[in-house]
């Protein structure tokens, strides 16, 4: 398991950059993203204190990822459910298209570690 700490702590500092940086710089970030018709300061850094708090979980499970593992079930489908979300209000109009570039580094690189973790996890528990 502690081959995948590397994803988990890049998984970690890329959450706390993200996060803190959707909290220091929203007005810009919505700039940036082109979601100011759809997005508020406010929201933006209420987003960013979420996706910052993932990053102590994915941390821990970089650290001890036999204690920790189970936090990955979480990581998974805020990853999952975030591809869906977006999917689903881009094709209503509800969100731009022009924003799926950060559901690909925000969620979708990330799914085929975390999914190979939890596999990984599960075989050594069946195991052991």
């Amino acid at each position: 398991m502690t081959r995948f700490a590397p994803w988990f702590f890049a998984a970690a500092f890329y959450n706390l950059l993200w996060g803190l940086g959707a909290i220091v710089f929203a007005g810009p970030a919505i700039e940036l993203l082109g979601v100011g018709e759809w997005v508020s300061v406010p929201f933006m850094q209420v987003l960013g204190m979420m996706v910052a708090v993932y990053a102590y979980g994915y941390w821990l499970v970089a650290v001890d990822p036999k204690r920790y593992a189970q936090f990955v079930w979480i990581g998974l489908a805020g990853k999952v459910c975030g591809v869906i979300g977006f999917t689903y209000y881009a094709t209503t109009g509800g969100l731009p298209w022009s924003l799926g570039w950060t559901i690909l580094f925000n969620d979708l690189i990330w799914i085929p570690a975390f999914v190979l973790f939890l596999i990984q996890v599960r075989n050594c528990l069946l195991y052991t």
